[in-house]
């Protein structure tokens, strides 16, 4: 089926590739204010004898990249597969890439959708005179003042996604006479309730960008931006829990409080942004852009925690009905299965009865607070809500420097110094009516009711009374310096374009604990042992300009990458321990493209191959079977992403057009890693570097094949319609690693058919979507309004399965125990939006 695809659509590419070559080169008179003329393929190929082909802008909007963000997104499509981390995004060129993660998060700046629109969205192995970038490409978002033009924009929006309203503006002076230019931009959006039942958006924006012009080499200029933000989240769940909600959308995150709506998992973000720039124009071939940028603020999610008290979420396994079916208890599985179907206390986090039960334990800590004969008694919360912060300080330096040799030859270099602090924490939010909380690891080896050392959270403050405000459980700095520079050569011929990069990075990082666990009193408090790497990439690139509108370019790349901090620490909350063997990745890519540019035809075709060896996983989850917290860690893990990406855009008529993009891809694992868990409550061994044979099986949680065809209307009256066919496939099940392990299947015979049902990995069905885009514009004299709307999945399909994976407990005696979890598409959405500028 994948093969008959690729020929259907290299044939539809080909022949418009012919036809293009005879095609005349229409310029739109409304662009241009120029009379119309045209000019035959055979005249344009007479005048670039006697001249230099021009570059390809690997920056134009490729249709491909556009529909992989707007259509393919929202069914977790990644574009050749990789994860977040391996693409770059800069804004004037400083990365916002998360030192601790490596991923940008989007969140950080979302909201300023007008002040960001000037970006350069490059995907795969490209040039940037930025910096050296990634596999997955550079994108850079650019915020001088300066490139702003002069305009007033305010813009309502409503939508039924995760939030129903926006309120957006932005104002921009462009540069004045006084040599002064100012940008300023702001929005609010916002939800009671979005999509899914019990999730809300409550977000605010902010931006500013002021340049000062002092002569013609000399500018300075400010950027400060911030968007924070809270949100009710949405949860996952099992087949069992949608079906007896009676919606693939049900929420197990939220629950009623005295007959209102009250979501435990909560985000809570702001991480403002300062850049300082200095612009510096020697002449028109040299130019120097030093900056020093700050990222500061706090970050954090809410939770539920517990303690010698039931779980308390609906979709525990042992809350849901089919727990007693393993019981073989048909009396309590109806029980349950009528108590779930029609009581919302069960089915939803039940808030009374925390409020009820910690009215009840009443507790005595000897020695509160560490201090002899100091007891306390009071009701102690047996529920509370806590928050996991990830605050941050991100001070750094950096320098691009651009010189142009002569009209074939360009040099483009950089620095970038980073000094990252971050604070990991926990601190309570709501003891949920109760009047304190006991700071000790409910975790750890001890007997009910009887406080060790070895549960002390913090050995220096023992038996520590919390409240509402106090952190608490752990609390530990992640500290990261780096150092990186990077230098690219471009040289442009009549009919041959390359270049080459380098780059090189040093990077050191390592953990300040600010609690002495009990469980880890050596290994937890004060700094750690200095990780460093010392890392390089080297790539290259050749476009070959048969024409002004064919090229044929390829491109290769090597570098290595050290690991991130969060996936080098088994358990950074309660100790020090990095993974063993630790090393940077090793990255090969390589693509090749055909890309055609005619008035009439837009395309692409491009094929890629790469290899990531050497990956850190890491998790950490409650083991039912050794009923304690485990550290999971699986190293040695190699992927291959390989497969082709397709985009046409072609033009009928002057109104009509038809466009199509297809992208087909196999990501695998390509190694056998190897599996370390250990317990948390005193690092014992469950598992020392166990194989997983897990090689040839795909990379879940995303689609490997998608495709979409649309038509769309430009009217000379303003307005324009269009509608895409979406299509979908090859997404599989994230792999739980145990699983695909020799004790996995041990006890089962030859031949038993659990060996199958353990090791196959679930693929999930594929899919169509239906989207429609339009909108009209008008102008009333030196005002422009414009109205656009879209409306995606309008077939309403909720049974689309957008990912999913298997939870990482599994019991091998009952293989269906711990069953898994899935996403799905939302159903038809739709987004109005109404703008005037002027």
């Amino acid at each position: 089926m994948r093969k008959r695809l690729i020929l259907v659509f290299l044939a539809i590419f080909f022949m418009n590739i012919i036809k293009a070559q005879n095609d005349t080169v229409d310029i739109d008179q409304s662009d241009y204010n120029l009379p119309t003329f045209n000019l035959s393929s055979d005249d344009l190929e007479g005048l670039q004898e006697n001249q230099n082909i021009s570059s390809l802008l690997q920056s134009s909007r490729d249709i491909f990249v556009n529909r992989a963000g707007y259509t393919f997104g929202p069914a977790r499509f990644k574009i050749r597969g990789y994860d977040s981390e391996y693409t770059t995004v800069m804004m004037n060129g400083i990365e916002l890439n998360d030192p601790e993660s490596g991923r940008a998060y989007w969140a950080s700046w979302g909201g300023l959708n007008d002040a960001l629109r000037n970006a350069d969205v490059n995907t795969g192995i490209v040039e940037s005179s930025l910096g050296f970038g990634n596999i997955g490409g550079l994108t850079n978002m650019e915020t001088r003042a300066s490139t702003y033009r002069k305009q007033v924009k305010v813009s309502y929006s409503a939508a039924n996604r995760s939030y129903r309203n926006r309120i957006m503006f932005i104002s921009s002076t462009g540069m004045m006479e006084n040599g002064w230019a100012l940008t300023l931009s702001g929005s609010r959006r916002w939800a009671q309730e979005g999509y899914v039942t019990g999730t809300f958006y409550d977000a605010w924006s902010y931006f500013l960008s002021a340049e000062k012009k002092f002569n013609e080499h000399h500018s300075l200029g400010l950027v400060a931006y911030g968007s924070p933000n809270r949100r009710g989240k949405q949860g996952v769940s099992t087949e069992e829990a949608y079906e007896l909600a009676g919606t693939n959308y049900f929420n197990p995150y939220w629950g009623y409080q005295s007959g209102e709506k009250r979501n435990a998992r909560v985000s809570n973000y702001h991480q403002p942004m300062l850049i300082l720039s200095h612009y510096w124009d020697f002449n028109k071939e040299t130019k120097l852009t030093t900056s020093a940028y700050y990222n500061f603020g706090r970050g954090g999610s809410s939770a539920l925690s517990w303690v010698e008290a039931a779980d308390p979420r609906p979709d525990y396994y042992k809350n849901l009905p089919s727990y007693y079916l393993f019981l073989d208890d048909q009396q309590a599985y109806e029980q349950r299965l009528k108590l779930w179907k029609n009581n919302v206390d069960v089915r939803q986090i039940n808030w009374d009865y925390f409020y009820f039960a910690n009215s009840k334990f009443l507790f005595t800590v000897p020695d509160a607070n560490g201090i002899e004969g100091n007891d306390y008694t009071g009701l102690r919360s047996k529920y509370i809500l806590e928050e996991w912060r990830n605050d941050k300080k991100q001070l750094g330096f950096n320098t691009l420097f651009h010189h142009q040799f002569n009209e074939n030859i360009e040099l483009s270099a950089g620095a970038d110094a980073v000094v990252y602090r971050g604070r990991n924490f926990k601190k309570v939010l709501d003891l949920l009516g109760g009047e304190y909380w006991l700071d000790i690891d409910k975790y750890a080896d001890q007997e009910s009711l009887y406080i060790t050392d070895e549960s002390q959270s913090d050995l220096r403050n023992p038996n520590r009374i919390v409240g509402e405000g106090d952190v608490f459980g752990y609390d530990y700095e992640s500290n990261i310096n780096k150092l990186k520079a990077f230098g690219q050569l471009n040289f442009s011929y009549s009919k041959l374009d390359y270049y080459i990069a380098a780059h090189v990075s040093q990077t050191t990082f390592w953990r300040t604990g600010k609690m002495q666990n009990g469980k880890f009193p050596d290994d937890s408090y004060g700094d750690s042992e200095k990780q460093n790497f010392l890392d390089y990439g080297l790539k290259g690139g050749i476009t070959y300009k048969f024409s002004g509108r064919n090229y044929l370019i390829a491109n290769g790349l090597f570098m290595t990458q050290a690991p991130t901090f969060r996936a080098s620490y088994i358990s950074p909350r309660t100790r020090d321990f990095v993974v063993s063997g630790l090393e940077s990745e090793k990255i090969m890519s390589a693509d090749a493209s055909y890309v055609l540019r005619t008035p009439s035809v837009k395309s692409r075709l491009t094929f890629y191959y790469t290899e990531i060896k050497d990956r850190i996983w890491a998790r950490n989850f409650y083991n039912e079977l050794s009923n304690s917290f485990v550290n999971f860690i699986m190293t040695g893990i190699d992927n291959v992403y390989s497969g082709l990406e397709f985009g046409i855009d072609g033009k009928l008529t002057s109104t009509f057009s038809i466009n199509a993009v297809m992208g087909i891809g196999q990501y695998i694992y390509d190694s056998r890693p190897k599996i370390t868990i250990s317990e948390d409550n005193n690092a014992r061994l469950i598992a020392e570097n166990e194989i997983a044979y897990l090689k040839n099986y795909y990379l879940g949680g995303r689609p490997q094949t998608v495709g979409s065809f649309g038509v769309k209307y430009d009217s000379p009256k303003y307005w324009f319609a269009s509608m895409n066919i979406n299509y979908f496939n090859d997404a599989y099940i994230q792999l739980n690693p145990v699983r695909h392990t020799e004790d996995a299947v041990a006890s089962f015979l030859e031949g038993d058919n659990r060996i199958d049902q353990t090791l196959q990995q679930e693929k999930f069905a594929s899919a169509f979507t239906l989207d429609f885009f339009g909108g009209k514009s008008w102008k009333i004299e030196d005002y422009i309004i414009s109205l656009t709307a879209s409306v995606s999945n309008i077939l309403n399909n909720k049974d689309f399965v957008i990912g999913g994976f298997q939870q990482y407990r599994f019991d091998p005696e009952n293989i269906d125990k711990f069953p898994n979890k899935y996403f799905y598409l939302y159903g038809t959405t739709y987004f109005l939006n109404l703008s005037v500028r002027f």
